[in-house]
């Protein structure tokens, strides 16, 4: 990674004005040292996962909040707060009983209005709520524990869908909420909690071992299975986020224990330091892009999205953001290199080192005649910033007007939410990244859908593509899985939402006393890891 994203970004929905704090606060024992682990992951800006896509919000939501199923190593769905399910003769009505056990960290039972009311909160944003909303009928409680969701026709990829997107479950009052207003309050039933007296937006969340929580008796593996807190606290040095530079050597110092983008040219160093160890959690890597909004001038016309395709050089791109590494490699499949989808079909338009002439014809048959690109740059996301600033020099190389609009990452998904034309606020163009995997679980991708309006930002809109995408859900086997794939790919190359820059499977740099992390494409779970002496 939704009908009422795009008007979300409201100063209500900011970090300052997102902490709750109780009226009463128990007094707090400070945990040593041994059991503290401080982390530099990203720029936390949303709490609410509800109502962003951005990978910090989640990293802070699997934290606190808990879900009905989980995806374990093998991306593969599995029970976490659900104790037993089933599902009826005829596939149409799916019956959920929650495991023992479960309670929010204010003390009160997880109960089965809760859960009906997270499922559709996050239905009405989730990238596959338009298709699970249409296969519904209903979703009700049965009794304290136990909830069905009915449907009209039945949907053999629920579970699969349940498990790797969320949704998080979260108290009835909070899910009751509309999607375009925050959940301020933070209180989740996972395995940490959020603590409100030490949050300080811009500077540090802080994150205390619940130790009312009852984990699952499985093995950990990765989203599933037992969720172990082996440390009494996690410290998220949001401040260090925007300067990798400091970062690292904050890293060097042990003041912090993890790093999880160290800067590619430092990779040497951590090698050669006897206290650093570089680990790839993420095996699957981030697939980089840039996307277009097909809503304005000039990307509303495909053949301007298509000269886009033939301009970009992702060797380029990828020396820009990562300089030259071996973690990084081309990419030409929607979705990505290596996933059981991953074809190559309609990628002829792929060239090294681009085709700039072919991207200067298309822009001419396009009526290009000098409107303004804006180029939304994150200044403290150093990839994204070389690689906004290169592709603004590559478009003027080849004579369109473009310029670059600096902010933070904050100010940058902010104004992505604007819909309106360049001249009032909006924007042409902005660079991100997914997780392959989930580019590969299709139907869980936020980035994939071509669904107008209520879509991605960027807003394409495809109708075969949407069509096909519904007939994907019923799909049994994986070669007709495959076939479809094909099918998805030759329409979105022909449309052109966005441009591939380049795969990435960057490790993360940590203190060799930190152990036990888990590997998840985009996630970083709190609980498994731990301290031990250097």
């Amino acid at each position: 990674m939704e009908i009422s994203r795009r008007n979300l970004i409201k100063a209500s929905m900011v970090v300052g004005s997102a902490l709750s704090v109780p009226a009463v606060l128990r007094a707090q024992t400070l945990p040593s040292l041994e059991r503290t682990v401080r982390v530099v992951v990203g720029n936390l800006t949303v709490l609410d996962p509800v109502v962003t896509t951005a990978d910090s919000t989640w990293d802070h939501a699997f934290a606190i909040y808990d879900t009905l199923f989980g995806a374990d190593a093998n991306l593969e769905s599995q029970p976490q707060m659900v104790g037993k399910w089933g599902v009826s003769d005829d596939k149409k009505t799916y019956t959920f009983e929650l495991r023992d056990g479960l309670a929010w960290h204010d003390g009160t039972p997880v109960t089965a209005a809760d859960c009906v009311a997270s499922i559709r909160r996050w239905a009405e944003v989730a990238p596959s709520g338009p298709l699970f909303k249409s296969r519904t009928k209903d979703i009700a409680k049965r009794d304290e524990k136990t909830f069905t969701i009915a449907l009209n026709e039945p949907f053999g990829a629920l579970i699969s869908v349940l498990g790797f997107q969320g949704p998080f479950m979260m108290r009835e009052k909070d899910a009751l909420l509309p999607p375009t207003e925050q959940a301020i309050d933070n209180i989740g039933s996972g395995p940490f909690k959020f603590n409100h007296a030490l949050a300080r937006p811009g500077a540090r969340f802080v994150y205390d071992r619940n130790e009312r929580y009852v984990p699952r008796k499985e093995a950990a593996s990765g989203l599933a299975g037992g969720k172990i807190a082996k440390v009494d606290r996690v410290i998220w040095d949001n401040g260090l986020a925007a300067d990798q530079q400091t970062a690292f050597a904050a890293l060097q110092a042990g003041e912090v224990d993890l790093l999880y983008s160290p800067p590619f040219d430092l990779l040497p160093v951590v090698e050669s330091d006897p206290n650093l160890e570089l680990e790839v959690l993420d095996q699957a890597g981030q697939d980089y892009f840039l996307r277009m909004n097909c809503l304005q001038e000039p990307f509303d016309n495909a053949k301007a999205r298509q000269a886009m395709l033939h301009l970009i050089d992702q060797e380029a791109f990828l020396r820009a953001a990562f300089g030259e590494s071996k973690y990084v490699k081309p990419v030409t499949s929607i979705f990505g290199n290596a996933t059981s989808l991953s074809n190559d079909e309609n990628t002829g338009w792929y060239r090294k080192g681009g085709d700039p002439e072919k991207a200067k014809q298309l822009f001419k048959e396009a009526g290009y005649a000098g409107q303004k690109v804006v180029i939304l740059q994150p200044t403290d996301w150093a990839e994204g910033s070389n690689t906004s600033q290169l592709l603004a020099a590559t478009l003027q190389k080849i004579g369109i007007n473009a310029e670059l609009a600096p902010s933070d990452w904050g100010g940058l998904v902010a104004r992505r939410e604007k819909k309106e034309s360049v001249e009032n606020g909006g924007w042409s163009i902005f660079i991100s990244s997914d997780s392959e995997a989930l580019r590969g679980n299709f139907l869980a991708s936020t980035t994939l859908p071509m669904s107008g309006e209520t879509g991605w930002y960027g807003w394409p809109q495809d109708d075969e593509f949407e069509t096909l995408r519904a007939e994907f859900a019923n799909l049994e086997t994986l070669e007709e899985r495959k076939a479809v794939a094909r099918k998805l790919q030759r329409i979105w190359w022909n449309y052109v939402p966005e441009v591939l820059l380049g795969q990435s499977t960057g490790p993360v740099a940590r203190r060799k006393s930190l152990t036990g992390l888990i590997g998840l494409p985009a996630i970083l779970p709190y609980w498994n890891m731990q301290k031990v002496p250097a």
